[in-house]
């Protein structure tokens, strides 16, 4: 499945929302760069508007667009863990204020760069995505559209059925003066591509 639908692409762009599969599990995604889009979710999700979402990008240039930039170092450590499952809380010390929706902690946001080439088409058509977890914030992720459907109903533009997804979510990690620090283990093993890297417990 590498090829998107049309309208999927579509009615994201028009800062629809809708429940696909991303590399990890079923996420509830928006444009990333569309505050309506943003903020519907944040609603729907019952989620406080003080935790951020991970945003996903097509390639490491999208990260300029939230006001990241990256020395040569902090990028071949990037290099290392994207594309994949692995999300990175990145500082955005030039981060617009018409972005300030997306609630960034300390000038911090977490991007992750997908491996699975459907997901990267996507984005590379839409832009970068917001993609929490397919759920209402403090009760478990779908595992299923039929459980993403008894979570959010009609009240999502779309729904992408990729059958059972059954997945941890990514590993989050922090990339701060280029100091690794593990926040969350989650689908993939990353310990291996510490070699070359500096880390901090």
């Amino acid at each position: 499945m590498e090829i998107v639908d049309q309208n999927i692409i579509n009615t994201i762009k028009a800062s629809g929302i809708g429940v696909l599969p991303t590399d990890t599990i079923y996420g509830l995604v928006g444009l990333a760069l569309h505050k309506k889009a943003v903020e519907k979710i944040y609603k729907l999700k019952k989620r406080s508007p003080q935790k951020p979402f991970i945003i996903l990008i097509a390639e490491i240039e999208d990260l300029k667009k939230f006001g990241v930039a990256l020395d040569k170092p902090a990028k071949n450590i990037l290099d290392k863990f994207w594309p994949g499952p692995v999300s990175v809380i990145l500082p955005c010390p030039m981060l617009k204020r018409e972005l300030s929706y997306l609630w960034p902690l300390n000038k911090t946001l977490a991007f992750r760069c997908p491996k699975d080439k459907w997901l990267n088409n996507l984005l590379k058509e839409t832009g970068p995505l917001v993609a929490p977890s397919a759920n209402i914030e403090g009760l478990p992720p779908a595992q299923t559209i039929k459980q993403a459907k008894k979570y959010f109903n009609d009240k999502v533009d779309f729904y992408f059925d990729e059958g059972t997804i059954k997945s941890a979510p990514s590993v989050l990690i922090s990339l701060e003066n280029r100091k690794i620090k593990v926040l969350r283990q989650g689908k993939t093993k990353i310990k291996a591509l510490f070699n070359s890297c500096d880390r901090t417990n």
